[in-house]
């Protein structure tokens, strides 16, 4: 039987390393594309919701994430320019929980350039203007350059994508720029504390 009542800390300071990294401010360049083997993820997933997402350019396709213990199957999604409202982002090792909060005020959003999320899942309400689906996914070109899979692969891209009640799961995000309006970062232990629940 586990014992919730204490906290693997090392393991827990690398699940919580991409959020942390991104309350800093977190500029990547992803030189050789964005599956390159020159990073490796932790493989602990953290969650995301926002009441809306606005994003222009947006790409998605299929691809592997790269962990200590061998590559992940991941949902690849890229976007231009992202605009969030009433952001959370939470990581749970144990008992404890980091949580992110911003974006609270519908005028001052959060804004992120060339965003790069590897997933496990994603819903909410989605609309997209100008999509196309079906494409090969190494000739995407709606996102960033990096935002594109192996030629041959499934892909799809759409314009602009907008979706209400975002609830997602990622392993891994990168953006040039990620600009939290209004944050407040909370170390919560026991109770739950994660952005939403299923």
């Amino acid at each position: 039987m586990k014992d919730y009542g204490r906290t693997n800390w090392r393991r827990f300071a690398v699940a919580v390393g991409v959020p942390t990294v991104v309350a800093g401010g977190l500029v990547l360049a992803l030189a050789n594309g964005a599956l390159a083997a020159n990073f490796t993820i932790a493989g602990e997933q953290f969650k995301l919701s926002a009441s809306k997402l606005v994003g222009n350019g947006f790409t998605q396709y299929s691809g592997e994430l790269e962990t200590k213990d061998g590559t992940i199957p991941a949902a690849m999604s890229g976007i231009e320019d992202a605009t969030l409202t009433d952001l959370c982002q939470s990581v749970a090792v144990g008992p404890v929980t980091l949580r992110i909060e911003a974006g609270d005020d519908e005028k001052h959003p959060v804004k992120a350039t060339n965003l790069l999320i590897g997933m496990s899942s994603l819903g909410g309400d989605a609309t997209f203007e100008d999509i196309q689906i079906g494409l090969d996914a190494g000739t995407l070109d709606r996102a960033q350059d990096e935002a594109k899979g192996d030629p041959g692969a499934f892909g799809q891209q759409a314009r602009v994508v907008t979706i209400h009640n975002l609830r997602q799961q990622a392993y891994y995000t990168s953006a040039s720029t990620f600009t939290l309006n209004g944050m407040n970062l909370t170390f919560h232990v026991g109770g739950k504390h994660e952005c939403y629940y299923e």
